[in-house]
């Protein structure tokens, strides 16, 4: 029975539906696969065919009979890409060699944090392990090194490489020269072993950096004590409780919270030392440097002066937000009026919330996650011809009764990948909304076909009932669209090769796709397309649309200037030794770059768990909203839903995934070449507001 006919034979049959039965069964195929409570249909019959389809993932054992499969081709590989004479052979040798690695190690590193079997999380954190020993090996292999080398100082052959694979085996050396591959013996084994070190405090740092703290129950005042969690004597904090309305909950979870971790802070210092002597080791002045190199940045000086141009451009508007904000704490606590660093969510939301008006409860019965998978839908058809389709997942293929399986098919096209939508919440499940690559895309010479890409989508919604559908707010809205632009990055993507794949791109571009996705989001003229309310039928009114966007805007320069402070911090972090403690650093940092008072015996550095994956590359978001905003207000703006223009954002930008150097994409979706003074341009101007007015009225 299909999505639809399953969601009209419940509704007909249930009569807390049959006063919307008119208006819900109207949601489009895949509307309505999302918009229905889901109901399993076991069939012990259906064979299992494992997880993705991958036949060995029927069970967690599986993991170790796809890794020694993985490695036994991994063997025949390396062989071949030594012994065939240099050319693109070699390359396409390194690219199989790549995917078949990948293939496994990308789907275990999704299954070991998602899956809610404890023995396929531990099965899959074991072909992590196995996996990325064999890769620290290849990347100090010298005979495989050797025939890259070859191949790309040989002026007559390099000249016969089409543009992808010149640059593929550019990136592939870039990977050896970065693991050491150049150093003598002694050297390159320290590089190795550096690696091995880095790799373990990355783990115990990111570990460290979700633990709640505890404080005896006697040092909070009792009234107080509810808001936390009750561990007896103690009391457990593990977040900033940012939105509370209670000044003092606020100031005691952010003291706690915060507090310093004396191990933590060890191995925050023992992590930005080992990574610096590693980048040092492997020819580069700092870490910063070598993270940065391929990146439409390229240098930690062109990141700092675009992080000191837009403060400086900034300031008199961050100025007057943190004004509005003092004002209002002001009038809600007379006797306690300082602002205070954690006022700043609350504050800031409180004056959005009094200017506009925008309760996410007012937009929520507009926002059915049907109605949103159906604008999406209807999105990428006008843009790009493609449509969403709902798919029956086999026994087996997902790893929760939940999970959506989406075909995305082109018109004339056709297939073009599958998009898992792993959307609702349950136990143990990370909360960070995310998007995995499970199989890249690449031409098969072997077989001349395309190898699909494969996605996951991970939100944390809650569940449809017999009730309501799942209703969003215009936030998760947004991260929907957001997660949902990485996901297509990867699907219209078209590269030769799999280890340029969709995102797999610097990581200032790798933003562009799904931080665009965030203007049509809230462009009033996609979201009337799809946005009605799930028991009328009524549309979302436009004024309520204008009175969303406008309130972004609302601190929008402080808001802007806290993700400044954060990306200076994460450069200089990431420069050369400093001699002061990342503490200090941090205290510097925060008054010439926020503004807002540091707090003592507090450690922020120590929650900022984006210095592990984004290490030396915070500034990405920024710099990407940059080129978005242009992209946005250059080509899509006047008409959101022109077809020639999503073909050309897709032939420009997204098909190339990193194939093609990032600010040369920018530019052929520009039509010129952006400065940073222009990306500066693009995020002031996106805070435009009537500043004196709305002081005014705050002030009144």
């Amino acid at each position: 029975m299909s999505a639809c006919k399953r969601l009209l034979h419940f509704v007909k049959h249930r009569s807390l539906w049959t006063h919307v039965r008119r208006n819900v069964t109207t949601w489009s195929p895949v509307g309505a696969a999302f918009n229905a409570a889901h109901h399993k249909r076991p069939n012990v019959f259906e064979k299992n065919v494992g997880l993705f389809g991958v036949p060995e993932l029927s069970c967690p054992a599986g993991f170790q009979a796809a890794t020694e499969k993985a490695l036994k081709n991994t063997e025949r590989l390396v062989e071949r890409a030594c012994s065939c004479p240099p050319g693109v052979e070699t390359v396409e040798s390194f690219d199989r060699l790549s995917d078949g690695l990948c293939k496994v190690a990308d789907l275990a590193d999704f299954v070991k944090v998602a899956h809610p079997d404890p023995a396929f999380r531990e099965a899959a954190e074991k072909a992590c392990i196995d996996i990325g020993t064999v890769v620290e090996k290849l990347n100090t292999n010298v005979e495989l090194c050797k025939s890259l080398k070859i191949l790309l100082e040989s002026p007559d052959i390099v000249a016969q490489l089409d543009p992808d694979t010149r640059r593929v085996a550019e990136l592939f050396m870039f990977d050896f020269k970065i693991s050491g591959i150049h150093l003598d013996d002694k050297l390159r084994k320290e590089a190795v072993a550096l690696h091995v070190k880095l790799l373990d405090l990355n783990n115990e740092f990111l570990v460290g950096s979700h633990l709640p703290n505890r404080i005896a129950s006697s040092a909070i005042p009792e009234h107080l004590q509810p808001h936390f969690a009750d561990e007896g004597s103690f009391i457990q904090v593990g977040g900033l409780h940012a939105d509370s309305p209670n000044d003092l909950v606020r100031e005691i979870a952010y003291r706690i919270y915060l507090y310093p971790n004396a191990d933590l802070m060890e191995c925050l210092d023992e992590l930005l030392k080992c990574r610096y002597k590693l980048a040092k080791l492997v020819g580069y002045d700092s870490y910063g440097h070598r993270a940065l190199k391929g990146t439409m940045a390229k240098t930690p000086e062109t990141v700092m002066s675009f992080l000191q141009l837009l403060t400086d451009r900034l300031s008199d508007r961050t100025a007057k937000d943190f004004t509005m904000m003092g004002n209002m704490k002001k009038k809600l606590n007379p006797h306690n009026s300082e602002l205070m660093p954690w006022d700043h969510p609350y504050l800031s939301g409180v004056l959005r919330a009094e200017r506009y008006n925008t309760e996410p409860s007012l937009y929520s019965p507009y926002l059915s996650l049907g109605a949103c998978m159906e604008g999406l839908n209807n999105l990428f058809s006008q843009l790009y011809g493609v449509s969403l389709m709902s798919e029956h997942a086999s026994a087996g293929e997902v790893w929760s009764e939940d999970v959506r399986k989406l075909a995305v098919v082109h018109e004339t096209e056709g297939l073009m990948g599958y998009i898992y939508c792993d959307f609702f919440q349950r136990q143990d499940k990370p909360h960070q909304d995310c998007h995995f690559t499970i199989r890249g895309g690449r031409q098969c010479q072997e077989t001349g076909q395309y190898q699909l890409p494969v996605v996951v989508l991970m939100l944390s919604l809650p569940h449809p009932t017999k009730r309501a559908p799942t209703l969003l707010t215009p936030g998760m809205m947004e991260n929907l669209f957001h997660e949902m632009g990485h996901a297509m990055h990867s699907m219209l993507g078209r590269t030769r090769y799999q280890h340029v794949t969709g995102t797999r791109c610097a990581t200032d571009f790798a933003e562009v796709p799904s931080i665009l996705m965030e203007y049509f989001a809230t462009d009033y003229r996609v979201i009337s397309q799809f946005a009605r309310h799930y028991e009328t039928g009524q549309p979302l009114p436009e004024n309520m649309v204008a009175r969303l966007c406008e309130s972004k805007k609302v601190c929008g320069a402080a808001d802007t200037q806290l993700q400044i402070f954060y990306a200076v911090l994460d450069q200089i972090y990431h420069s050369q030794p400093q001699n002061h403690t990342t503490t200090d650093i941090l205290k510097e940092m925060q008054q010439k770059y926020y503004g807002l008072p540091y707090t003592q015996n507090t450690a922020w550095q120590l929650r900022f768990s984006h210095l592990i994956g984004y290490g030396a590359k915070y500034y990405s978001y920024l710099m990407s909203r940059a080129v978005a905003s242009m992209v946005w207000k250059q080509c899509f703006v006047q008409d959101p839903l022109n077809r020639d223009m999503g073909e050309r954002y897709r032939r420009q930008m997204l098909a190339h995934g990193g194939a093609k150097e990032p600010m040369l994409m920018v530019e052929g979706m520009l039509q010129r070449q952006p400065t940073m003074e222009d990306f500066v341009d693009a995020l002031v101007s996106e805070l435009n507001l009537n500043f004196e007015t709305f002081l005014m009225d705050s002030e009144s």
